[in-house]
């Protein structure tokens, strides 16, 4: 028995270290087991306390809690299986009692010294023990400038995109507004800035899962609702004006799910990675007209018939919706307008315009909604 508890804990420790590895030092995105399962065990917890309140705003402000307490679910989790690997180890090579062995491998763990064993072959577990506690918190503790530094740089993005497609954003807003204040000259500009936000995103959060957990300060933002509006706007925009829309729309859309795919990868989603142009998509055509006569009569140009740009506008779109509506789900997003169904049940919520001030002989005249 002793050589068996020596074997389970020598197996335990390196299942804790090799989770520490993938999820804080490999640059790369690695399915982390731990991540995934601490998440999905305090997200339902956290939804559950969330849902007699029956409001978007309950479920946000509960799952505000959900990145640090996964965090801290991590440390705690890799301390108390390295608690338990080396109070194995300690009973397996010296015959000591349970008790015995698990005050000393705590003691070691935790730098405490208040128990020593007298036994010259137990101080390599020991000294092993000592290194290892103060490393795994020192590892989280750098983990954390990383996380925030990721996390700072995309809502500063986020954050900008409020002004120029609604809170919370929807693509047809976003070509709307640009042509009520006649700022279309700008879109470029968003796009590569979203272009390169993308690939920001589409790295660190498949190296870094917790970050999808990491809420927005304003509850009507989310990262996955911004960008899902921004290619939804370059798609509009392609599939409308197809001489005068600019290169980079194709980028962004080509950037943006390219980091989906990335991040989906890392979580194990199924998705097409080769869709074709003509698999069905969940956004309707009723949608897409009155999206298009709410852009249109901002004043937004039109190069191509509607009917025709729907097919346009489609195959842009098949390319990322699925996807897009799974990571949104998944992070429990605001549920903004053409971004798919939550697992709370909660109306969606349109973009709030501000009011147009301008004299009436120039404001231009838009449909209701």
């Amino acid at each position: 028995m002793r050589l068996i508890h020596t074997l389970l804990g020598v197996l335990l420790l390196l299942l804790v270290v090799g989770s520490i590895l993938r999820t804080l030092v490999v640059p790369r995105g690695l399915y982390s087991a731990l991540v995934h399962r601490l998440w999905g065990v305090l997200r339902t917890v956290l939804r559950l306390w969330a849902t007699p309140f029956g409001s978007y705003r309950a479920q946000d402000r509960a799952l505000t809690w959900l990145a640090p307490l996964v965090l801290l679910g991590m440390l705690g989790v890799w301390l108390s299986g390295m608690l338990v690997a080396y109070t194995l180890l300690l009973h397996g090579a010296s015959g000591l009692s349970w008790a015995v062995s698990i005050r000393e491998a705590g003691s070691s763990l935790f730098t405490l010294g208040y128990a020593s064993g007298e036994r010259l072959q137990l101080s390599a577990i020991d000294f092993m023990a000592a290194a290892s506690g103060p490393l795994v918190i020192a590892l989280q503790i750098a983990y954390l400038p990383t996380l925030y530094a990721a996390y700072q740089r995309r809502e500063t993005e986020v954050t900008l995109l409020q002004s120029r497609a609604g809170e919370p954003a929807w693509g047809p807003e976003l070509l709307a507004r640009q042509s009520l204040v006649d700022t279309e000259t700008a879109l470029p500009q968003l796009y590569r800035d979203w272009e390169r936000l993308a690939a920001d995103i589409g790295e660190s959060h498949s190296n870094y899962p917790v970050l999808l957990s990491f809420r927005s300060p304003q509850p009507n933002r989310s990262w996955v609702v911004g960008l899902i509006a921004v290619m939804d706007a370059a798609a509009l925009h392609l599939a409308l004006c197809p001489r005068s829309a600019p290169p980079e729309a194709r980028l962004v859309i080509r950037a943006g799910f390219t980091a989906m795919r990335d991040i989906g990868r890392s979580l194990r989603v199924d998705f097409d990675a080769d869709p074709d142009p003509g698999t069905p998509i969940r956004l309707t055509y009723a949608e897409y007209l009155g999206a298009v006569a709410m852009i249109t009569a901002a004043g937004f140009p039109r190069e191509r018939p509607v009917e025709d740009a729907w097919q346009h506008f489609h195959g842009w779109r098949v390319n990322y919706e699925a996807l897009a509506y799974e990571l949104a789900r998944r992070s429990d997003a605001v549920p903004a307008l053409w971004t798919g169904p939550r697992d709370f049940h909660a109306p969606v919520i349109p973009p709030a315009r501000p009011t147009d001030r301008r004299p009436d002989s120039t404001r231009p005249t838009l449909p209701p909604g």
